[in-house]
């Protein structure tokens, strides 16, 4: 009983911290090679941000389909557009050090 009621305990605190953390999202299509070596790329970071996908091919994102069909992967940044075709690690390590020095 107690395993049981243990993980509802903690969403709370889970919750909190995935709300503090940047959201870092990916527009992205099945099959897409860029974009599963963009992902790979991540992983070092990825305990700093939390990652979404947008499938742009699925007709409810026909707007993202329209503007990055021929440019992805593409990534924001809580919203904001950070970069496209490559991961560059460097200014996403500088993107989220300052979210990280914003969020205190």
């Amino acid at each position: 009983m107690f395993l049981l009621s243990r993980p509802a305990a903690l969403q709370p605190r889970i919750s909190r911290l995935f709300s503090t953390l940047p959201t870092l999202t990916l527009f992205t299509k099945d099959p897409c090679p860029l974009c599963d070596e963009a992902k790979d790329e991540l992983e070092p970071l990825k305990h700093r941000f939390v990652f979404q996908q947008v499938d742009i091919s699925l007709p409810e994102n026909r707007a993202w389909w329209d503007r990055y069909r021929w440019d992805i992967p593409v990534f924001h940044l809580n919203g904001q557009f950070v970069m496209k075709h490559r991961v560059d690690v460097v200014l996403l390590d500088k993107l989220l050090q300052d979210a990280e020095t914003h969020e205190t």
